[in-house]
């Protein structure tokens, strides 16, 4: 029990320093390309802070855990629009300003999509294919169609030069790459030991784990006042989790989404998805009160799932 409990932390921390490590790498990268800030703070950033849950599904297919995978997806996304949108009210409330609502549309979009895919129970390397064609397409059409919903806010964040950029990046990864082995090899360990199963293990320990990213940067974007990086994080993770990582577990492992994520937790990940949707659409900030309903949500799945 001691040596999975130590291998998952250790992997948690892995997958901390790691993604924090690889998001100021990739920052930098961009600037030095000399790309847009919407194609920093969308593509980039929103690539780089979902690296972690990429790293977990991945290292769960390939363990032949896909229980892990899905459930790290699905438990991530409730985790962003949950707590980690929650916890950033509570500490910064969140003025919205119109930024992010056609990338929360897409959200529900896809979230529904794949509500439709876990209870179809279809599992095939071409719908892994199609998922990742999807964030392609994502990413082509808002590079050109940036409109109104654009994320205007630069990063304070200074690499350096390129090299350092480069290293920061390539460093990040490994560790990335490391911790997540370890975070897998721990989960299912533990899952075994305390007679939880693989997806339950996936929806709450490696989940809220691989989320850590996306908390440590939209935490500092609404504390230095950016609330389109702190909108745009926890949205563009969520598409990204399931169209690029979800694309690459299906194409791994081709296998239909466990069954028991097919009912409520379905539910609440659409449920997530459409109240962050009404908040961009119709709220003018996120403040405490709503961000103390939001964790509140998210901590009453956890007693549903264990219980």
């Amino acid at each position: 029990m001691l040596n999975a409990i130590l291998l998952s932390l250790a992997g948690l921390i892995g997958l901390a320093i790691g993604g924090e490590l690889l998001v100021r790498g990739a920052v930098g990268i961009a600037r030095k390309l000399g790309v847009s800030t919407l194609f920093t703070g969308l593509v980039i950033v929103g690539f780089a802070t979902s690296m972690p849950e990429m790293v977990a599904s991945v290292e769960a297919a390939l363990a032949g855990s896909p229980g892990i995978a899905w459930g790290n997806i699905v438990g991530s996304n409730i985790a962003n629009s949950l707590l980690i949108l929650g916890a950033t009210a509570l500490i910064a409330p969140i003025a919205l300003t119109g930024t992010g609502r056609r990338d929360a549309v897409v959200a529900l979009g896809v979230t529904m999509l794949l509500w439709a895919i876990a209870a179809s129970q279809w599992g095939s390397r071409w719908i892994g294919v199609a998922l990742l064609a999807g964030i392609i397409a994502y990413i082509v059409w808002r590079y050109r169609h940036p409109g109104a919903g654009a994320i205007e806010e630069e990063d304070d964040t200074d690499p350096g030069s390129a090299v350092v950029a480069g290293l920061l990046f390539a460093v990040g990864l490994a560790i990335l790459i490391l911790g997540g082995q370890a975070l897998v090899t721990g989960a299912i360990d533990l899952a075994r030991l305390i007679g939880v199963s693989e997806t339950v293990i996936g929806l709450t320990v490696v989940a809220i784990g691989t989320s850590l990213p996306e908390l440590a940067a939209s935490v500092a974007a609404a504390l230095r006042g950016k609330p389109g990086l702190a909108i745009g994080n926890v949205v563009g993770s969520n598409i990204y989790n399931i169209l690029l990582i979800g694309g690459a577990t299906m194409s791994i492992a081709p296998f239909a989404l466990p069954q028991s994520l097919v009912g409520t937790q379905m539910a609440l990940l659409a449920a997530s998805a459409a109240i962050v949707l009404a908040l961009l659409w119709r709220a003018t900030s996120i403040g405490r009160a709503m961000g103390a309903m939001l964790v509140a949500a998210f901590v009453g799945n956890i007693v549903w799932v264990f219980a």
